[in-house]
């Protein structure tokens, strides 16, 4: 018999054969197909069965619902390999009496996502077939006094009958694809980065013979995905994109993304975009109030720049790749904050000698009742800590305030057993100045094993920004690391916690 099941919006054809048992035994066929179980086990009268272990039971369930052997080192996908008929406990219930029986059947019902657990008796119009979990219900004496009281009360016979599943290839998730394809005792590839239509994987060396079939699968398996890609080189250029291969689908590369309620429009195979820092573009949004002055010195298409504007912020963000100073112009006016943002396309170090230095001497030089802040990112974390070095006597005249000088989010990567202590090491060496006691280091995201993205936040000290005050400090001869550490207090943000 044929039927046609509907899981998840797509049909999926499952032919399946059903018996009833003379016996209240289940006499399954699936323990000979337990290829790797460690124990046989014997189904024997009602009062003598014994269940497995859990781990035992972990790998049997594992081995019944995975695909078949014979798909392992696979290399261009065959869908149609991977059927396989599974035996599963049913039980036959009145259709009427279903949903309630279903309520009380919650331990040993089937909990297979893509699976129907309740399908139509093809010989009696008027019963449903219940699916049971073939590891809980062994036989009937299977079930506990709760839910033998519901299937009395139900009048529902506890007989249980075999019925034999054919799963297909949509009826398996991907990792257990993966798992099954791929040399055992291998990483599997079943996690991406999400770019609006496209899957972008970093595939290792072992996956490599296995990139198209990879490809596809992801493309299979989760819908609204068009195009899988695959690194095949690390961020190492001026523009900060990467090379990217197109394992599955579509050549097309512009994509929209929609991130913290703000769409971004570009093409991925050229400019850079990191679903997993949007946490990271939030937290610092948080920090900014209305007013507040922003420059973004490497600012890609627009993750900073634009939710500070829309946040009434006056922000000068900066990108030296043209195709990202392209689409961060196109994201400005699709957010509609093309009149808050002044877009530049130049060189960081370029950008804070002329621009911001410009903007700072003003407002600086102004006493404004509001005292906005100014805030400066640097997410360039391969190389923002060398552009510190700008900092040093940027500014000429006299020194404003304390509290009114500019805050730095400094991004980096750290393979130190200690990263933050590494971070601020390395940022205190390129500014000449103690941070210990003025700065917050926050953790951003574990971005390879040993490998940390961190953001140093710090109010870059009045020694250190102003060309006089640092002329003063050469003349006294008094080395700028002792003169920081009695200086004034640290007034940005406190102590992060790590980013989730």
């Amino acid at each position: 018999m044929r039927i046609l099941l509907k899981p998840f919006g797509f049909s999926r054809l499952l032919q399946a054969e059903w018996c009833y048992l003379s016996e209240s035994i289940l006499l399954f066929t699936l323990v000979p197909r337990l290829r790797k179980a460690s124990t046989n086990f014997l189904l024997g009268q009602r009062q003598g069965f014994s269940t497995m272990p859990e781990a035992e039971a972990s790998v049997r369930d594992r081995e019944l619902f995975s695909p078949p052997s014979d798909v392992r080192g696979m290399t261009k996908l065959d869908r149609t390999a991977f059927k396989k008929t599974v035996p599963i406990p049913v039980l036959k219930a009145r259709k009427e009496v279903v949903s309630r029986l279903m309520r009380a059947l919650r331990r040993v019902a089937l909990q297979r996502p893509g699976i129907k657990r309740v399908i139509e008796d093809p010989k009696d119009e008027d019963s449903r077939l219940i699916m049971l979990d073939p590891y809980r219900m062994l036989t009937s004496d299977s079930f506990e006094k709760p839910e033998l009281s519901a299937l009395k009360e139900l009048d529902v016979n506890p007989q249980l009958s075999q019925y034999n599943l054919e799963l297909t290839y949509e009826n398996f998730k991907s990792e257990e694809i993966l798992r099954a394809v791929l040399p055992e005792g291998q990483d599997v590839t079943s996690g991406f980065s999400r770019v609006g239509h496209i899957a972008h994987l970093n595939l290792r060396d072992h996956q490599l013979p296995f990139k198209h079939l990879i490809g596809q699968v992801m493309v299979d398996k989760n819908p609204g995905i068009t195009s899988a890609v695959n690194k095949t080189s690390n961020i190492d250029n001026t523009y900060r994109n990467f090379q990217m291969e197109v394992l599955c689908g579509e050549e097309n590369m512009l994509t929209k993304v929609r991130e913290n309620n703000y769409t971004y429009e570009f093409d991925f195979s050229k400019v850079y975009w990191n679903p997993r820092l949007s946490t990271e573009h939030g937290r610092i949004t948080e920090l900014l109030n209305p007013g507040d002055v922003l420059f973004d010195v490497f600012a890609g298409v627009g993750p900073f720049a634009i939710p500070a504007a829309r946040k009434n912020c006056t922000v000068f963000a900066n990108d030296l790749n043209p195709e990202s100073h392209r689409w961060l112009l196109h994201n400005c006016k699709l957010n509609k904050v093309d009149q808050k943002v002044k877009v530049f396309n130049m060189d960081g170090k370029d950008f804070l000698q002329g621009p911001v230095r410009e903007e700072l001497m003003l407002r600086l030089g102004l006493s404004t009742e509001g005292k906005p802040s100014l805030h400066i990112v640097m997410n360039l974390p391969a190389k923002a800590i060398e552009f510190l070095s700008v900092f040093r006597s940027l500014l000429d005249g006299q020194p404003c305030s304390t509290e009114r000088l500019p805050i730095v989010h400094c991004y980096c990567f750290s393979k130190d057993s200690d990263p933050a202590k590494d971070a601020r090491q390395r940022a205190e060496a390129v500014l000449g100045v103690c941070l210990e006691a003025s700065s917050s280091v926050h953790l951003v995201r574990n971005v390879a094993p040993n490998k940390e993205m961190l953001c140093i936040t710090f109010q870059i000290p009045t020694a250190t920004l102003y060309r006089d005050q640092a002329l003063g400090l050469q003349n006294d001869q008094e080395p700028p690391l002792k003169r920081q550490k009695t200086g004034e207090p640290f007034s940005g943000e406190p102590q992060s916690a790590s980013d989730s």
